[in-house]
């Protein structure tokens, strides 16, 4: 995934920043790679910022499901957002970390807390990843994630299976650099919200 140049006048995002300004909890995905037009369509909802790879952006929402039911019905009103836009994916939670290891504890903890929602389901984890090539592996920390989660459904008696073909529910895992934004989707939502991309 190659990097590019940040637009003139837009704001970087900053991973040592820190707070706001490194705190995002969406990732966008550009078809044309007009960060104005793009910023243009999502100001209502917050302050896009560039990431330096090519067509992907940031932001942070106040509410990420009323995000997500709101920027569909935007799209519902005006399908031609997609001619910009290509992906959105709203994080139910955010970290930053430093290394696959915090990577791999914090992650494991936030999706634990998820156990209930996939009691006795069919799931996968898939995660998408910018940045820190060599650092984490994608295969390997869907793998690790994937054994943890059916480990735990299994010693709470609501086993669950992995299922790429038709799962019930899919965590989608948008990493950019040193920040990691989880979400957990239903398959109603998966097919509702068309911007995820395919998890």
């Amino acid at each position: 995934m190659g990097e590019t140049a940040i637009p003139a006048g837009a704001e970087p995002y900053d991973a040592q920043a820190g707070g706001e300004k490194a705190g995002w909890n969406v990732v966008i995905t550009l078809n044309e790679g007009n960060f104005f037009e793009a910023q243009r369509l999502l100001r209502r909802w917050g302050r896009v910022r560039s990431t330096g790879f090519y067509h992907v952006l940031v932001m942070r929402v106040a509410d990420a499901a009323r995000f997500a039911a709101e920027f569909d019905a935007a799209l519902a009103e005006s399908p031609g957002i997609l001619n910009v836009i290509s992906h959105v994916v709203p994080a139910r939670a955010a970290f930053d970390f430093h290394g696959a290891a915090e990577f791999e504890a914090r992650a494991a903890e936030t999706v634990r807390g998820w156990l209930g929602e996939l009691a006795g389901k069919r799931f996968h984890v898939r995660l998408h990843r910018r940045g820190l090539k060599g650092v984490l592996s994608t295969p390997r920390e869907e793998t690790f994630l994937d054994k943890g989660l059916l480990e735990a459904l299994q010693a709470a008696d609501t086993p669950g299976r992995i299922d790429f073909d038709d799962p019930d529910a899919v965590i989608q895992i948008e990493i950019v650099n040193g920040r990691a934004g989880l979400s957990l989707w239903s398959r109603d939502e998966l097919r509702r919200y068309g911007f995820l991309g395919r998890p």
